[in-house]
C-alpha cells in the first residue's frame, strides 16, 4: 500500500477536529484556511482557536477584514505575537479585496501576496484548491526527517525534506494529505516520546529501526540570545489616563501601542540617565523589581519609572495620546507592554 494511502486512511479515523477544517469532500474556504495558517505560524493550536473565532465573528469575509482599521486589527491580534504577521494580514486582505475578493488558486499566485511564504502558500493551495504541492511546517519536518532517517541538522535539511515530501504528494486529496502529515506530527510523531505503535508509517521508519527517534531531527546549535536593557515610563494624569504612544510602522512591534521607554541598548541604564529621557515633566519614582521578556533573537530587562502628571501638556508629539485605564485592554498592546502595565499597577504607582 502506498504511503499516502496509509496516511489518508489513518487521517480519516484520527484527524483533529479544528474550527477551520471542513469534512472530506467539502471545499474549504480559502479565507478561513489563510487566516488559520497565518495565525498558526510560531503559535500553538490551543492559543489560536479563540483568536480565530473572534476574527471570524468580527470580520467574516476577507472584504470585511480589508475594510477594517489597522489599529483594530492590531488590537485584536494582541497576544498572538510576531506582530508583523498582523500588519501583513491586513495588507494581504486589502490586496485580495482589491483583486476582486478571490484568493489566487496557485502556489506562485499566493506567494505574491503580502506575508505569504513558501509553507503558507503550499498549505492554502493544497487545502483550499486541491493543488498537489507540499507544505512543510515543523510537524512535517519531524515526520519526514524520522521516516527517512535524515541526520543533516536543520535548517540545512529543509530542501531535502521538501523534495521528499513532494515526491509522495498524492494528486487525490492533497489537502487532506497535507493536514494528515501535520496531525501525525502533532499527535503521534511528537518531539518527545513519539507513539510509534500508533503510527501508520512505523513499519518503514528509519529512525525507529535505528533507534534514532529521540535524536531526530537534529538542529544546528542556536547562538546565545543577547540581553538588552531599557527603562519604561508609566505616566498617569489626574483623570486616570495613561500616557501611550504608537511605535513606527516598520521594525519590531511595528504599529503597536507602547508604553514610552528609553532606547533598548546592550548596556544597563542608570536611573539618573533614564530620567534625561522622560517624555513628560513630572516627579518620577522607580517601581521596585525588573520586568523581563524574551523575543526570538534577544532578551530584554526593563526598569519602570512611574509618575502622576498634574498638568498634562496641551500639545503631544505625533503618535502620543492619553488612554483611560479602563480602555487599556482594548489597545493594541503587545505582551511585553501588558507586562509593564501590570508591573506598574501592581506596585500602585499610578498616583
Amino acid at each position: 500500500m502506498r504511503l499516502s494511502t496509509k496516511l489518508l486512511k489513518w487521517y480519516d479515523r484520527h484527524h483533529r477536529q479544528l474550527p477551520w477544517r471542513v469534512p472530506a469532500g467539502t471545499a474549504a474556504d480559502p479565507y478561513r484556511v489563510w487566516l488559520s495558517e497565518v495565525m498558526l505560524q510560531q503559535t500553538t493550536v490551543p492559543t489560536v482557536v479563540p483568536y480565530f473565532h473572534a476574527f471570524l465573528e468580527r470580520w467574516p469575509t476577507v472584504q470585511d477584514l480589508a475594510a477594517a482599521d489597522l489599529d483594530d486589527v492590531l488590537a485584536a491580534w494582541a497576544g498572538l505575537g510576531y506582530y508583523a504577521r498582523a500588519r501583513n494580514l491586513h495588507k494581504c486582505a486589502r490586496a485580495v479585496a482589491d483583486a476582486g475578493g478571490q484568493f489566487p488558486g496557485t502556489e506562485p499566485g499566493l506567494r505574491a501576496l503580502p506575508g505569504i511564504g513558501s509553507y503558507t502558500a503550499g498549505a492554502i493551495a493544497a487545502i483550499a484548491f486541491d493543488v498537489p504541492v507540499a507544505a512543510v511546517d515543523g510537524n512535517v519536518e519531524r515526520v519526514i526527517t524520522r521516516f527517512y532517517g535524515i541526520e543533516t541538522p536543520l535548517p540545512g535539511a529543509k530542501p531535502r525534506i521538501r523534495e521528499l515530501n513532494q515526491q509522495f504528494m498524492p494528486r487525490r486529496r492533497p489537502g487532506d494529505f497535507v493536514q494528515a502529515l501535520m496531525d501525525l506530527g502533532a499527535t503521534v510523531c511528537t518531539p518527545r516520546r513519539p507513539a510509534c505503535d500508533r503510527c501508520p508509517w512505523s513499519g518503514g521508519c528509519v529512525a525507529r529501526a535505528k533507534g534514532l527517534t529521540a535524536d531526530l531531527p537534529r538542529k544546528a546549535p542556536k547562538p546565545d540570545r543577547p540581553l538588552r536593557h531599557a527603562v519604561a515610563f508609566w505616566a498617569v494624569d489626574p483623570d486616570g489616563r495613561v500616557f501611550l504612544r504608537r511605535r513606527p510602522e516598520s521594525g519590531l512591534l511595528g504599529g503597536m501601542t507602547e508604553i514610552p521607554s528609553t532606547p533598548w541598548t546592550d548596556k544597563s541604564w542608570t536611573v539618573a540617565t533614564a530620567r534625561k529621557q522622560v517624555p513628560l515633566r513630572a516627579r518620577w519614582q522607580t517601581a521596585p523589581g525588573i520586568v523581563t521578556h524574551g523575543f526570538t533573537h534577544f532578551r530584554i530587562e526593563f526598569r519602570v519609572l512611574c509618575a502622576r502628571v498634574d498638568q498634562p501638556p496641551q500639545a503631544l508629539e505625533p503618535g502620543s495620546f492619553w488612554c483611560p485605564l479602563p480602555d487599556l485592554e482594548h489597545q493594541a498592546l503587545p505582551t511585553l507592554m501588558k507586562k509593564l502595565a501590570h508591573h506598574a499597577l501592581a506596585h500602585r504607582m499610578t498616583a
